[in-house]
């Protein structure tokens, strides 16, 4: 059985009453899914360092997102997300491999197993879009299957169960695709793109999910001078990192150039994000704290925006978003009757089009697993020696509470007057504290959300 029943549906031509789209000609959608790029990694975003010319053109040119987040600090939960529309609690995937990570001394909790496989019970986007017409094509990084096309893709272009790749100059390693000696990977899968959209029948659905920018972090020959010379900006200074960077965003560059050839990129709707936070380490977010795995503000707040040309409006929204929400947004531009569907975001159509807002509603995150920290001596974690320990967040306007169930600890911050989240409220506003603690465990219960009770035998309490 399916979690939700899948209807065929008609185009509804949404557009067509104010754009010259025929009824019958539903868009093209991209989706560019970056893996581990962080939030001030971006031109668009601020940095003086990086140099991201075509993805600042193509943010710039639609709707950015400054609230935008990834609905989970690391790769595998953040993707599951995406592709189903639901929190994290519903598929049950929330880290990558084992849920006891990090030394089992360390960890009070037995944390909940965790799902490393997306069931093909859920239905994905690439599905609904396959059964209405498109042709669905995945390239780059998968990590939730051994074969994309398991879940609703036509096409797979190097996607698999591996999270990164040993090697991003030929031979690759664990990703499956030949090429020449020392092609570049990122190059390669880009110039596959290409030719396959060239040869597809529209209307066409593209996840670009580039291995870039996780590691190995590998420097691209020819572009490593450039910003050996450049002065650091705001910790942003890995040469290296930055050259894999610019690399990237060339390729996009490629991309929006062969949409522009083959003319249809006034019909094509493209989403631009990454899968959750920078690495700390590699890149550095100030004023954001921590980075990828932490649920801190560096490990899922993420460039994201939309554009389509003259569908969409060019501007800034500050209307907190996450990724969640590009599955209830696309069926919407479609058309479709949403609710015969289970997600769990809002359309943001209306924030779009600028038909208006969209209801208020509070953001949540749930983490009932460990991740180690991979640098105890540069982290900026609650504790050293993990990333996370299980809890759970919520974002509720400007107001954001983090509870960590192993001591029911409580984390309160005012991001719009402390984005860094270095002043902790919560004994100075018991109140607010109570209140967003109420609403996430009513939330937690309302999901049925697993929380770890059991204490962990092996764990050894501070003296």
């Amino acid at each position: 059985m399916k979690y939700r029943v899948l209807k065929l549906l008609a185009f509804l031509g949404l557009f067509s009453s104010c754009t010259s789209v025929p009824r019958d000609a539903p868009p093209n959608i991209v989706i560019i899914n970056v893996d581990d790029m962080g939030w001030m990694d971006t031109g668009f975003q601020g940095s003086e360092f990086y140099h991201t010319p075509n993805i600042d053109k193509l943010a710039t040119g639609g709707m950015v997102f400054s609230n935008g987040y990834a609905s989970a600090a690391n790769c595998a939960p953040s993707r599951a997300c995406l592709m189903t529309g639901l929190w994290t609690p519903r598929h049950g995937i929330y880290t990558v491999g084992s849920s006891e990570r990090g030394e089992s001394r360390h960890r009070k909790l037995v944390p909940v197993t965790n799902r490393t496989i997306l069931d093909e019970r859920f239905i994905t986007l690439p599905e609904i879009l396959k059964e209405h017409g498109y042709t669905t094509i995945h390239a780059g990084k998968w990590h939730l299957s051994g074969d994309p096309r398991q879940h609703g893709f036509d096409y797979n272009l190097g996607g698999g169960h591996n999270g990164h790749p040993s090697n991003y100059f030929y031979p690759f390693g664990n990703v499956e695709l030949e090429a020449e000696p020392g092609e570049n990977l990122t190059d390669l899968i880009m110039n596959r793109v290409r030719e396959m959209l060239k040869k597809s029948e529209t209307p066409v659905f593209l996840h670009y999910a580039p291995y870039a920018v996780h590691t190995p972090i590998q420097g691209i020959p020819g572009l490593r001078d450039k910003y050996q010379r450049k002065p650091v900006w705001n910790g942003q200074y890995n040469v290296d990192y930055a050259t894999m960077i610019e690399n990237l965003d060339t390729n996009i560059g490629k991309l929006l150039g062969t949409l522009q050839e083959m003319g249809i990129a006034d019909q094509t709707l493209i989403v631009f994000t990454s899968d959750n936070g920078g690495l700390y380490g590699i890149t550095y977010q100030p004023p954001l704290r921590a980075g990828k795995g932490s649920y801190y503000e560096g490990g899922i707040r993420v460039p994201f925006s939309f554009s389509w040309p003259g569908r969409i409006n060019p501007g800034t929204s500050k209307t907190p978003i996450t990724n969640l929400d590009i599955f209830p947004t696309i069926l919407e531009v479609l058309g479709l009757r949403t609710n015969d569907y289970q997600y769990d975001g809002n359309s943001l159509l209306p924030i779009l089009t600028g038909a208006g807002e969209i209801e208020n509603r509070s953001l949540y995150w749930h983490f009932p697993v460990y991740l180690q920290a991979y640098d105890i001596s540069n982290n900026q974690n609650r504790d050293s020696l993990f990333r996370t320990r299980p809890g759970s967040v919520i974002r509720a306007g400007h107001w954001k509470l983090h509870h960590y169930i192993e001591d029911d600890g409580l984390e309160l911050y005012h991001l719009e007057e402390d984005i860094g989240e270095q002043h902790n409220l919560a004994a100075e506003h018991p109140e607010k504290s109570a209140e967003l603690y109420r609403e996430l465990d009513n939330w937690r219960i309302r999901i049925n959300a697993p929380v770890p009770v059991d204490i962990n035998p092996e764990f050894e309490s501070e003296p």
